[in-house]
């Protein structure tokens, strides 16, 4: 990929995927070919999505995605764009995932700039996804909403693409997950004190233990 940056958007959406998908059938893939040459080649018509979701696909570990031994192609693809990808992903790649891969929606995002765009497709061509009364690009194969983030992921502070589900909850990283564990024990570890301190100014009272 064309920077750290671009790496880390892909880690951002697979991983909250995983976790918030963990019984569901699905493979998210990543910066890995698909193949899907009609000759059933793997020298002619493949391409490296930098992000790609397919559904009811089992999920284990894979090399590349074979469209003709899998029995399909992706679901939903997202390029990260870049100077030297950008043109390429506005113009050949949006044409090969409509027109041969047909791929029913297609989005690119900027991870420095922030532009980004999604698409449908309807009737074998891609019409724009317009944003929701949030500002978010809603895909309805995922029945999931991409929105911009500003935030900290593994300590880069930045603007982010994330999931979101339709009624408004970030899908959280396993950072994220594990803080919020962490101050749940803290939590319970204060309100433990709190009784602990309740209970031994009862006894100083009443010199004995609540029933």
């Amino acid at each position: 990929m064309e920077s750290d940056r671009h790496v880390l958007q892909m880690q951002m959406l697979r991983e909250p995927l995983e976790l918030f998908w963990e019984g569901r059938n699905f493979f998210a893939g990543g910066n890995m070919f698909v193949y899907f040459s009609l000759a059933q080649v793997k020298n002619q018509d493949f391409r490296g999505p930098d992000f790609f979701v397919v559904l009811d696909a089992a999920r284990r570990e894979r090399k590349s995605w074979v469209v003709w031994e899998e029995g399909r192609g992706p679901d939903l693809v997202i390029e990260f764009l870049s100077e030297s990808t950008a043109e390429t992903d506005k113009g050949e790649k949006k044409l090969i995932y409509q027109d041969q891969l047909k791929v029913p929606e297609y989005f690119w995002y900027d991870p420095f700039s922030g532009e980004w765009a999604g698409f449908a497709l309807r009737e074998g061509f891609y019409e724009p996804i317009e944003p929701d009364n949030r500002g978010r690009l809603i895909s309805r194969k995922l029945g999931l909403a991409l929105r911009q983030w500003e935030g900290t992921f593994t300590k880069l502070d930045a603007r982010w693409l994330r999931w979101e589900t339709l009624d408004g909850t970030l899908l959280p990283t396993g950072e994220e997950m594990a803080a919020a564990m962490q101050q749940e024990v803290q939590d319970a570890q204060q309100r433990i004190g709190e009784l602990e301190t309740e209970l031994a100014r009862y006894r100083e009272r009443f010199g004995k233990t609540p029933e």
